[in-house]
Parts: structure tokens; sequence; C-alpha cells
């Protein structure tokens, strides 16, 4: 058997779980080069999946911490699908996918990984991208290194003009437990 090394994801597999919400603690934090943060709203922010399903897997982010978004207002959801639509322009522009797979996964028996705070899939897709590796050994290939993923993706959010949207101020303390 061949055997398909990954060796910069084992710090995330062996990784304590933390105490607090990882998207909250992410929201507070402000070290987005570190988190992978790519850019922030007023209501979220949109960030590099750690255990991508395909390069450039993006989240976009509330930072109300509910766990479906029948718990978010109105316009909560429209300025995250806002968020949603730029994700999808950056990554045309940076990595020039032929589709996109845009999603939640609410509640575990979904498939939710935190089901605790609801997040938002954007999945970039390319012809051939599913290939006898997920089918047959259970095993994604992710080509790049999330680091040179988010370098890649700021500069692309920058030549769209997307880079911390509107310039905005991070969230009040009330709406991030």
């Amino acid at each position: 058997m061949e055997r398909l090394w990954a060796p910069w994801r084992v710090k995330y597999l062996t990784a304590a779980k933390p105490d607090e919400c990882i998207f909250c603690a992410k929201a507070k934090a402000h070290n987005d080069a570190e988190d992978l943060v790519l850019w922030r709203g007023e209501c979220g922010f949109v960030l590099l999946n750690l255990y991508p399903y395909n390069n450039g897997h993006l989240m976009v982010v509330p930072y109300e911490h509910v766990p479906s978004i029948e718990d978010l207002s109105v316009d909560v959801l429209t300025r995250l699908m806002e968020m949603v639509q730029k994700s999808m322009a950056v990554l045309r522009c940076a990595m020039h996918p032929d589709a996109f797979n845009v999603g939640l996964n609410i509640g575990a028996a979904a498939g939710a990984g935190i089901i605790e705070h609801v997040h938002i899939h954007v999945v970039p897709r390319w012809n051939g991208d599913t290939n006898f590796m997920p089918v047959l050994a259970g095993t994604r290939v992710v080509p790049d290194f999330l680091e040179h993923t988010y370098e890649l993706l700021q500069q692309a959010a920058r030549e769209l003009g997307i880079s911390s949207v509107c310039g905005a101020p991070p969230p009040p303390t009330e709406s991030v437990p």
C-alpha cells in the first residue's frame, strides 16, 4: 500500500479541544492571519476551514453564538449571504473554480462538526475534483498549504476591494459569549 503524507495537518489533529467555541474565540481574538480569517463584516466573518473538503473551502460565520439560522434575524441572514457572494467572487478571482457547493449542516445528524455555532460552507469545485481517493481510501487530497491559500485569497479580496468588508468594527462583546 502506498502512503499519502500530509504532516502539516498533525497540529490540527493533535491540538487539545478548546473550552470555548472555536468560532467565538476567533471572533474575539483578532489574530486574523494566524486564525486564517480572511475578512470581517458587521455581522460575521469569513475564514478558511482547517479541515477542508476542497482547496479554498471557506466558512461564513455569524458573530452570534446560535446553533441554527432560525435563531438569526433576517438582517443578519441577509448580510451573511452577502458575505457568501463575496466569498464566491474572491474564490473565482483567485482559484477559477468551475462550480460551488454552498450549504449548512445544522445538527450532528446532518454532519455538523461544530453544532453549537451555525456557519455556512462555501466550497469551490472543479470538474474532476472527485476521484478515487475519497471513494476507495476515505481520503481527500488538498494540494496546497492553508497558509498559501490564505495569502492567495487575501490578494484576490484586496483586488476586489473586499478586505475587511467596509472596515467593519469588532463585534459587540455581548454578541460573542
